[in-house]
């Protein structure tokens, strides 16, 4: 990308001098616990946890920005960087779940609900509104282990996202655009153990990402962008509720077909694994909020103890 003299210098300065804006959140807010879910493993080139920092960092539509997030005393302050600074400003309630409406959820239905909600007032349901980034980590998570897809991002957003500007503790990227997706070459994929048919679905998908993000953002539901997404060649549930619930902080997106997500919410609520069925028959009295209580049983720490040994990552990389 070639800048002029005046655009290149705006950008060198705001490296330098960070655009700075507080977030006052009206009700308890864990900011680790909110935006942090949205980290794609530890090595993930967009976002970073230092401390009690949280780095991000964005392409917006002024440029790659990057955004420094920090809970203090009741506030959340943020710096940003690059060209796209202000816009990642204006993001940052909505990032940290100003925009998530918990009425109408009784955490009573189960003590242990009730007990894990208590004790963690402060989580919120954070949403990016960047659909296609969602939407293209989501699909890389498809019948692949998380370490698998977590390496496939951190390799592709590295060579073809966009350096990130700021101090960041370590060098870090902003997610190629769509179109650069689209023109990833097949040999790249492979390099990065992405099978076939996930990257044909990105690619086809990029094809139409301004179409898709428009279409969701004009759906009156979370059903409706269900219904949006699944019409996709190679979207399915899964890939739908993943999306849905990072990209758009859907309280009630279920990732159906999810290879840990039944045994989980099984252990947490009876003490006994179950499959997709049990577990949308557990949930079924937070209708409308089920991903809230999803991610309560995380946040929980309760967790189902592990018989047997990991799945292993298959490499088709020499094949």
């Amino acid at each position: 990308m070639t800048l002029t003299a005046d655009a290149g210098a705006a950008d060198a300065a705001s490296r330098e001098h960070p655009r700075e804006s507080v977030y006052r959140p009206s009700a308890p807010l864990d900011l680790r616990a909110t935006v942090g879910m949205l980290r794609r493993g530890p090595g993930d080139p967009t976002m970073v946890h230092d401390g009690p920092v949280i780095w991000r960092a964005v392409r917006t539509p002024s440029g790659p920005a990057t955004v420094a997030l920090r809970a203090q005393g009741g506030e959340i302050r943020a710096s940003a960087w690059g060209r796209g600074a202000d816009h990642a400003l204006d993001a940052v309630p909505r990032l940290c779940g100003a925009d998530d409406d918990p009425s109408g959820f009784d955490p009573s239905h189960h003590p242990f609900i009730a007990e894990v909600a208590r004790r963690s007032p402060g989580i919120r349901l954070s949403r990016t509104d960047v659909v296609f980034d969602a939407l293209a980590c989501a699909i890389l998570e498809q019948k692949v282990t998380g370490l698998e897809a977590f390496r496939a991002w951190r390799l592709i957003v590295t060579k073809y996202g966009e350096r990130a500007p700021g101090p960041t503790p370590r060098p870090m990227f902003a997610a190629p655009t769509a179109e650069q997706w689209r023109r990833i070459p097949s040999w790249e994929w492979h390099r990065a153990g992405v099978q076939p048919p996930q990257s044909k679905t990105i690619v086809r998908v990029a094809e139409r990402a301004e179409s898709i993000s428009r279409a969701l953002r004009a759906a009156q539901d979370g059903a409706d962008r269900d219904r949006i997404l699944t019409s996709l060649p190679g979207v399915g549930v899964w890939t739908s509720a993943e999306t849905r619930l990072r990209a758009l902080g859907d309280p009630d997106a279920v990732s159906v077909g999810d290879y840990h997500l039944a045994h989980e919410v099984g252990y947490a609520l009876t003490g006994h694994r179950t499959d997709d069925d049990g577990m949308l028959e557990l949930l079924a009295p937070w209708s409308g909020h089920r991903q809230r209580v999803i991610r309560l049983i995380f946040a929980s720490g309760v967790s189902e103890p592990r018989r047997g040994p990991r799945l292993s990552p298959e490499d088709h990389r020499s094949r």
